[in-house]
């Protein structure tokens, strides 16, 4: 069993590039005018305010450019540009922002579940934080795993449960493996496994590796494949190349064949995405060759 609340503390090493994050453009970026210290209420309102801000997509890997995981491209792509980011990226954004106001965070590789039964690989990162007015508990943040992601973060406890609007979350342990397990709950009550992680500190050269194996890998589910996703409070949508499916808290689910435009317009207007001459033009000839794909 790892321990509930695993020792780290601030990481001020230079391989994050936290130092060179203009946090002042970060804040603008998400709206958030709050205080800057590291409470746990500046916690929870920068985690929500950066989900509903910055969401999940891949739009640069399904085109077939290169991602960079460098703090100054992270910046310029997801700050300064209007873009998203997968994980790797949104969530590395998250942690340098967090270093910059003054929180011992933990960047960590998980497995994703989602019902699926076999043990893949770490391909998923998520962290532990830890904030000055409750010290002696944990929380595992995470704004960027798209449509089911948290909200809010939720306190490394053994059945430890978080509620936002009309979406839940809880931790536990998995009693085979002693990974612990983030589920969530549907609009029709239905638990199911998000991810299962190991609190243990991953490095830069993790991280490297496992975003090389995740944007280039032939196989891999962001590679050759259109994915933008985005959960709030009152709504989550995602989209798969041209198919893009709405869940609601009651339960209903909605889904929709787009045409390229569509899907370039869902892009803009439903995940918040700025779009530029470039982009709209890479993306109609990848959904293009999808379509021709399809017709053979």
């Amino acid at each position: 069993m790892y321990a509930i609340a695993p020792t780290f503390d601030i990481d001020h090493s230079p391989e994050w590039g936290s130092d060179r994050l203009d946090l002042d453009a970060y804040l603008r970026r998400i709206g958030y005018e709050g205080v800057r210290d590291n409470s746990l209420k500046t916690l929870q309102q920068v985690h929500q305010a950066h989900m509903s801000t910055i969401p999940f997509e891949n739009v640069d890997i399904a085109v077939g450019r290169t991602v960079s995981l460098d703090i100054a491209e992270l910046e310029r792509k997801l700050v300064r540009s209007g873009r998203g980011g997968y994980c790797y990226e949104t969530n590395l954004l998250f942690a340098a922002a967090l270093d910059r106001l003054g929180f011992p965070v933990m960047r960590m590789l998980s497995r994703i579940r989602e019902g699926d039964t076999r043990r893949r690989f770490r391909s998923h990162t998520s962290l532990l934080v830890r904030t000055a007015d409750e010290p002696d508990t944990v929380w595992l943040a995470d704004p960027g795993y798209g449509y089911a992601g948290l909200i809010e973060p939720i306190p490394l406890r053994d059945g430890a449960r978080a509620t936002v609007g009309a979406w839940s979350w809880e931790l536990g342990v998995d009693v085979d493996d002693g990974h612990w397990v983030l589920r969530s709950q549907d609009g029709e009550g239905r638990w199911s496994d998000l991810y299962a992680f190991r609190p243990e500190r991953q490095y830069e050269v993790d991280y490297r590796a496992a975003h090389y194996v995740s944007s280039t890998r032939p196989g891999s589910p962001f590679v050759n494949r259109l994915v933008a996703q985005r959960g709030s409070e009152t709504v989550r949508h995602r989209l798969r190349n041209d198919v893009l499916v709405t869940d609601h808290p009651d339960g209903r689910t909605e889904r929709a064949v787009l045409a390229p435009d569509e899907v370039v317009a869902a892009l803009r207007e439903k995940f918040g995405l700025t779009l530029t001459d470039e982009d709209v033009s890479l993306l109609l000839g990848f959904l293009q060759r999808g379509e021709s794909a399809a017709a053979c």
